[in-house]
């Protein structure tokens, strides 16, 4: 898979270029369009919704879909060397070469047996992310760290140190929306964070 983009940064749409019979999992209410012919398998009425798997014809295709909220959308590299911690949700597209694990074993720590707000992804080839608002990428040396909030995380290098905090120990806290919690991050690594809050700031 080839990725295009096209009206960054600001109103982004992602063009997912397809080789003949090649497959791409993406969220179905993300698409725009498709070229004529690519199959549609929306994984709806089986009893939830599921990620919609687009494949393409003989003669290939492609797929334009965009975030739900205005921003960029940001390609992501993979080589299979090392992987990336993504925040859930923020996925636009997830080739057949790329395997997402929102239960890796690193996350224990932090989510003990829940799924959290982060998902690992792993493998060769590309994936595209959901920004809101502007994307800063921050690359940490050895022993440097910052705090962010788990809303603005867009993703971080799986070689970077972690750890989870509460904001307010007293106050109301969730694994599953990183609301309440505060992430420490440390390097080496690098960290993509967004400008904007896809969703509402906890209590609002």
């Amino acid at each position: 898979m080839q990725v295009r983009t096209r009206h960054t940064p600001t109103f982004a749409v992602a063009r997912l270029v397809l080789a003949p019979g090649e497959t791409v999992q993406a969220d179905y209410d993300s698409m725009i369009s498709t070229s004529y012919g690519v199959l549609i398998d929306s994984g709806r009425g089986r009893g939830r919704s599921r990620p919609a798997v687009f494949t393409a014809p003989a003669e290939g295709g492609w797929v334009d879909v965009a975030p739900q909220l205005p921003g960029d959308a940001h390609v992501l590299e993979f080589d299979g060397t090392s992987g990336w911690c993504v925040a859930r949700g923020a996925r636009l597209a997830l080739p057949a070469t790329l395997r997402a694990d929102p239960g890796w074993a690193r996350f224990h720590p932090l989510f003990g047996a829940e799924h959290g707000f982060l998902e690992h992804v792993s493998g060769v080839g590309v994936t595209v992310l959901a920004c809101c608002g502007a994307l800063d990428t921050v690359a940490l040396e050895p022993g440097e760290a910052i705090t962010v909030d788990p809303a603005h995380l867009l993703a971080y290098t799986d070689t970077t140190q972690v750890r989870l905090r509460a904001v307010d120990p007293a106050g109301p806290q969730s694994l599953r929306t990183g609301a309440g919690l505060l992430l420490d991050l440390a390097g080496p690594g690098r960290v993509l964070v967004q400008t904007r809050r896809p969703r509402p700031a906890a209590g609002a």
